[in-house]
């Protein structure tokens, strides 16, 4: 029977802690720890755009550049083509890394970003002449 009067006989389990009691607050922990994680995969997806758009930013300064180039080169623009380049290069803040002309016309450029991201510095290359 029972050792109590009126209640049921202690279990195996009596004068122990519950089980859930243990565990009480690892759902704050588990909520903190997916916070962090989804915080950081959100940084480094920002930290991947803002390369692309930089990527971007060279790569339209070195077409422009070389437009530019090509059009002095040809003799629409007044000036050197790679003096014209760089010109219209630093208005977009890149950098001529370097310039050629080839053919008399044709014109080669390669630009540097002054804006460097943590993954490095964003470079275009374009290549521009008349039509073939």
């Amino acid at each position: 029977m029972s050792g109590r009067r009126g209640g049921p006989a202690p279990g195996p389990g009596a004068g122990r802690v519950d089980a859930g009691h243990r565990e009480r607050g690892s759902g704050t922990i588990l909520a903190a720890s997916l916070g962090i994680v989804v915080m950081l995969m959100t940084a480094g997806v920002l930290l991947l755009a803002q390369a692309g758009v930089m990527a971007s930013r060279a790569a339209s300064a070195a077409d422009l550049a070389a437009l530019a180039g090509a059009d002095a080169a040809r003799g629409i623009m007044q000036g050197d083509p790679c003096s014209v380049a760089a010109s219209v290069a630093a208005r977009h803040s890149a950098a001529v890394l370097s310039c050629t002309v080839a053919g008399g016309e044709i014109v080669e450029v390669r630009t540097e970003l002054a804006q460097h991201s943590p993954f490095g510095a964003a470079t275009g290359r374009a290549r521009a002449g008349p039509p073939p």
